[in-house]
């Protein structure tokens, strides 16, 4: 399935309840009693009769499947709930590798995003909001491009520990892992890009 027939069949489920579509598709929502984190997409994928893929190469060659959730905040409004990973950070092929040439950029061309309103846990409904792609032309590339020169300039200039989530405009440097002794590193998408594309 390429990219443009699963935008176009993602984009049929917007509105729909996700608890109601993991009992349809058989995706259970928890597993060994504890919460199966990536039953949202696993919906998702099954919908689109694709075989469940955890690699961390793009799941279905020229394109991959993202789900990010939104929450409403007090006064009613849409907000993102956290930020998207984006891909892992290797220092020595960040080195090595142009923005143009990064997985940075090749991920990002390649994403599809779905955008779900979640409650307060995972009991709660949860409704599909929008299937969205990014695309990243002109003051956006070049500020994503910018983000990720900053990385690597960091990396070669003062080494990988010195990268923190305060970086980047479009895209951060966090720590990826459990606690502050992670030692790995992923590129995230912050809010004030994704609000370019996930209109909330």
């Amino acid at each position: 399935m390429d990219r443009k027939e699963a935008i176009e069949k993602l984009s049929q489920l917007v509105g729909k309840e996700l608890h109601e579509l993991a009992e349809k598709y058989g995706v259970t929502i928890y597993r060994n009693g504890k919460v199966n984190k990536g039953w949202a997409g696993h919906v998702f994928e099954r919908y689109l009769e694709l075989p469940i893929n955890s690699a961390q190469s793009p799941n279905f060659g020229s394109w991959e499947l993202k789900s990010i959730p939104l929450k409403y905040k007090k006064n009613g409004s849409l907000t993102f709930k956290e930020t998207m990973a984006v891909t892992m950070i290797d220092p020595v092929n960040v080195l090595q590798k142009e923005f143009e040439e990064s997985h940075l950029l090749a991920k990002l061309r390649k994403i599809v995003v779905v955008a779900r309103i979640v409650g307060e846990d995972v009991n709660e409904p949860s409704y599909i909001h929008s299937v969205v792609e990014f695309d990243l032309e002109d003051e956006i590339y070049d500020a994503v491009k910018a983000d990720y020169n900053l990385v690597r300039n960091t990396i070669r200039e003062k080494g990988f520990d010195f990268l923190t989530g305060k970086m980047g405009y479009y895209i951060q440097p966090r720590t990826k892992g459990s606690g502050h002794g992670s030692k790995t590193r992923a590129f995230y998408a912050r809010p004030r890009f994704l609000k370019l594309f996930i209109k909330i």
